[in-house]
């Protein structure tokens, strides 16, 4: 059988064949079939390891659709406030970027008190940055344990 190791210089396709180790020995398949197989492992070799190229329009966007499928918690922790969500006020779904950093307040209380917390993941740092900001422009509406997360930090 023959093998294609990763190369770091190459650009690759969805029809170009790819050889990594798995739990019962090395696999090969197109990237493309990476996508469906593993695309959580695939992501990372992207954009965390560094370590695989891929041609943007026909492998990354179709893999990060697939993420969303196969690995929802995963797609929600990288996607973050791009995530898109139905906010009230908007006529159509919005990057949660865009409340969290003009209406803090509204997206407290729906992100919070509204229970939307499992929609958008927020770092620990972002949590924070939004605690403050709900803490100086309207404390009263704020959970006491976040506003205890703030003194405490």
């Amino acid at each position: 059988m023959d093998t294609y190791p990763l190369e770091a210089e190459k650009i690759y396709f969805s029809q170009d064949l790819l050889t990594l180790d798995c739990e019962n020995g090395p696999e090969t398949f197109k990237i493309g079939e990476w996508l469906l197989k593993d695309p959580v492992r695939i992501h990372r070799m992207i954009v965390k390891e560094k370590t695989l190229q891929v041609d943007q329009m026909e492998v990354f966007a179709p893999l990060v659709s697939k993420l969303r499928r196969a690995d929802y918690e995963y797609y929600r922790r990288i996607t973050g406030l791009k995530m898109l969500i139905d906010f009230p006020g908007f006529s159509s779904e919005v990057e949660a970027r865009i409340p969290y950093d003009t209406d803090p307040i509204a997206f407290y209380k729906w992100w919070r008190k509204g229970k939307n917390e499992h929609k958008v993941y927020l770092s620990p740092a972002y949590q924070f940055k939004l605690f403050q900001k709900v803490a100086k422009m309207e404390p009263k509406v704020m959970l006491k344990k976040d506003i205890d997360y703030v003194k405490n930090f």
